[in-house]
């Protein structure tokens, strides 16, 4: 697009608080309905697609998709495509407690042949809390990533061939450099894939 060109973005979220009451109720109605709303906005402000790039509430994509008045790019399938595109065939998955007891990774990777692995009960509470108490704080403690590197260490004794950092907090402690797996940053990957779609459509 040209040097310092990128596409227009315009974003908008609700308070995590809000998220975070219908996450506890497991109310995935009040989740969807925040994000409709999100939708409305951004659709008013001019975008012609949305992301998000929290894994997390994709759970409530199926509520969305077919009541949004924009197209969405579902992060799992962006990090799915991309794990075929290099080859990968099972997968350990890092996230919230309730990403990872959802089916927002097993749907899109199931359909493209991809095996996968979850954390433990221990495992997951414990990520689930560094992410929530330390992570969107901004607190990084040494103890924090070892915890998570064990983790992916035991995924990669158990077959993994990469992890997938499937939380916007977990790249913050967690890349190539210190991970005992390849890593699949799904922040960053939806975000270059919204750059190549905007560039595309932009060519049309």
């Amino acid at each position: 697009m040209g040097s310092h060109a990128h596409p227009e973005i315009t974003m908008h979220t609700h308070s995590l608080a809000a998220y975070v009451e219908y996450l506890d109720r497991g109310d995935w109605d009040g989740v969807a309905e925040l994000m409709l709303d999100s939708a409305r906005k951004l659709e008013s402000a001019g975008a012609d697609f949305l992301i998000c790039p929290d894994n997390t509430i994709h759970e409530a994509m199926a509520l969305v998709e077919s009541r949004s008045p924009l197209p969405w790019l579902h992060i799992a399938e962006v990090v799915a495509n991309e794990a075929v595109d290099r080859g990968y065939r099972r997968l350990g998955l890092l996230g919230t407690r309730w990403l990872v007891e959802s089916s927002v990774y097993p749907q899109k990777l199931e359909a493209r042949g991809i095996d996968y692995l979850l954390p433990t009960e221990e495992e997951r509470m414990e990520i689930n809390r560094i992410i929530m108490d330390e992570l969107v704080y901004g607190v990084f403690r040494p103890e924090s990533v070892t915890h998570h590197q064990l983790v992916i260490r035991r995924m990669k004794d158990e077959g993994c061939d990469a992890v997938v950092l499937g939380c916007t907090e977990i790249p913050l402690i967690i890349s190539n450099k210190n991970s005992p797996l390849p890593t699949l940053d799904s922040t960053r990957l939806l975000a270059w894939a919204a750059l190549r779609r905007s560039v595309a459509e932009a060519h049309v």
